[in-house]
């Protein structure tokens, strides 16, 4: 899996929209709210949906190279195999978003919620085979104090998923929308080189595509960078596939800009030939940096 995700020929999925984003992703894909009443019938439809992506021939047609999962994902199934192992069994590599959400702004940025029972999940997840884990915090203004946290704290929870075994992708997003983007994505990528210092283990990283095309050059040839992935935030798939190919070495991480033309009315058939309509043009992005 390493192997797989270092070569990088292809782009990772993310398909980990969570209890907050999961009624949005839900109207996206053309269910009503109307169509459910609890938690547990959205997130039942929310799995289906996962489900097809997963089962689609264009899933597996090797221009996906890996997955991230949300947590209900992972302990849910696929036709009576584990959702990580029918990912694996595709040649797609698992991981997991393990954030529980964001703090309010302070400083400019939004850190992650505390994360309890992380240990335990972190142990879980690799008993299912689960390579990695995607963890999100937001960068709003070009504050050094409040990215420098951000940072601190990305590090100190990659350390802890690099302590089980497996390869975090850290991932402080840029709001593509805020009037310093520029400025955020320089002292960013200073931050990141400082503690890649003393990381005791190569990470992933996930980032906004930057306002100045190969910014991040010096993070996509770090020795204890495994991959730079790219979040599509806010663009649309034509925009974000165009960013994308004017940075080397950076490949895409796409969860909108992938699921926004699937349906659920959409025959079987109207739904792969889509997906994998998507999957062609974010996998030429991916390589064409």
């Amino acid at each position: 899996m390493r192997a797989t995700i270092a070569k990088g020929d292809g782009f990772i999925a993310a398909l980990d929209q969570s209890g907050g984003s999961t009624p949005k992703a839900l109207a996206g894909y053309g269910v009503d709210a109307s169509e459910y009443s609890t938690d547990e019938e959205m997130f039942g439809l929310i799995h289906q949906m996962r489900s097809r992506i997963i089962k689609s021939p264009s899933f597996a047609s090797g221009k996906v190279i890996g997955a991230i999962l949300f947590e209900r994902t992972m302990d849910g199934s696929v036709d009576g195999v584990s959702v990580p192992q029918a990912l694996i069994d595709r040649g797609i590599v698992p991981f997991i978003k393990i954030d529980k959400g964001l703090e309010d702004e302070a400083n400019g940025v939004q850190l992650m919620k505390p994360m309890p029972g992380l240990d335990a999940l972190l142990s879980r997840s690799k008993a299912l085979g689960v390579f990695g884990t995607k963890e999100r915090s937001v960068i709003n203004a070009a504050n050094p104090e409040g990215i420098a946290a951000a940072v601190r704290q990305q590090f100190e929870v990659a350390e802890q998923v690099l302590a089980h075994g497996m390869v975090p992708i850290i991932e402080p997003e840029v709001n593509i929308k805020s009037a310093d983007r520029a400025q955020s994505d320089v002292i960013l990528r200073d931050e990141i080189l400082k503690a890649l210092d003393d990381v005791s283990a190569p990470v992933m990283l996930k980032l906004s595509i930057p306002a100045e095309a190969n910014l991040f050059a010096p993070l996509v040839d770090h020795p204890k960078v495994l991959k730079v992935v790219a979040l599509s935030g806010g663009f649309s798939r034509a925009e974000a596939c165009a960013e994308l190919a004017k940075n080397r070495g950076m490949i895409a991480s796409f969860s909108r800009a992938l699921l926004s033309d699937l349906r659920a009315q959409q025959s079987d058939a109207e739904f792969d030939a889509t997906l994998g309509e998507a999957i062609d043009e974010i996998a030429a992005a991916s390589v064409a940096g």
